[in-house]
């Protein structure tokens, strides 16, 4: 799946002034649909209705595991529409219940006062393995469905520091970790598409941040995990074709729910392009007949 494959899977059919329709990829082999997809087909919902404004943040929250194999229904709520800001409220359907929400506000370009932390030190993303390659590398004996995932092409390439653990057998590391990625082909569309595969993107790898000292991985037995909300805010429009650092941290675990905190830097000249927060679930799952 290239980008274009990638723009043209996230885009939507207009069914009435704010109701819009949505697909999964036909090849998509997960159980439930990846949560970037339906965050990154929510704001193109949102932004349907709003003109000549940009996207400065979004919060969402996942309900209920999405269905890869029907469409989604997005349904919009024209919130307000100020004299600065716009806001819009998106509930996507499916089986006539909610799997997914977000909130999206927009704003007029304006200029500001300015400032920001700077770009953490990295080695440059020509030194880091590909992710994919990475893990083929790591792949061992697992099962050949996994192994079709892992060797399908992947719209966004990706490059972890100091690499990705072994999945079949993790070891617990600190729960921070960096990683390069960029979209693979041309992005067209102007600053709003640049949002929305960013934002398709963000929710990569972000979630695995709180399982890493933990010593566990989605192949361990009776390890669930899944994301439940996610916020992202945008701070300086940027080109994502280009190499974006994503530095990632998680401040806490507790109560089978992990805390991840990213941040996106523009490799090209350090600037702080948005930030990322995400709570997901995180627990062993006992075996039956165990107390």
């Amino acid at each position: 799946m290239d980008v274009d494959t990638l723009a043209q899977t996230l885009e939507l059919e207009r069914l009435e002034v704010n109701l819009f329709r949505g697909t999964t990829p036909d090849k998509e082999q997960r159980q439930r649909i990846y949560g970037g997809q339906v965050i990154a087909q929510s704001l193109l919902a949102a932004y349907a209705t709003v003109e000549d404004r940009i996207c400065h943040s979004l919060h969402c929250y996942f309900i209920r595991p999405g269905d890869p194999t029907i469409p989604i229904v997005f349904e919009v709520d024209r919130s307000r529409d100020g004299g600065s800001f716009t806001t819009r409220r998106v509930i996507a359907v499916q089986h006539g219940q909610q799997i997914f929400n977000l909130a999206a506000s927009f704003q007029n370009v304006e200029e500001g006062f300015e400032h920001q932390a700077d770009m953490p030190d990295a080695p440059a993303p020509e030194e880091v393995e590909d992710d994919q390659a990475m893990r083929r590398r790591l792949a061992g004996e697992i099962p050949a469905a996994d192994m079709d995932w892992i060797d399908r092409h992947q719209p966004i390439e990706m490059r972890t520091v100091n690499g990705r653990f072994d999945v079949a057998k993790p070891e617990p590391r600190e729960p921070s970790q960096q990683v390069w990625f960029r979209a693979k082909d041309k992005i067209v569309g102007g600053e709003p598409m640049q949002q929305v595969i960013l934002a398709y993107a963000s929710d990569m790898s972000l979630l695995g941040t709180s399982v890493r000292p933990h010593g566990v991985s989605w192949r361990t037995p009776g390890f669930q995990s899944a994301s439940l909300d996610h916020a992202m805010w945008f701070h300086r429009p940027t080109d994502f074709n280009e190499w974006h650092l994503y530095v990632q941290e998680s401040p806490s675990a507790s109560g089978g729910r992990g805390f991840n905190l990213g941040y996106i830097y523009r490799a090209s000249d350090g600037a702080l392009v948005a930030s990322c927060a995400q709570e997901g679930l995180m627990r062993m799952r006992r075996p039956k007949g165990q107390g």
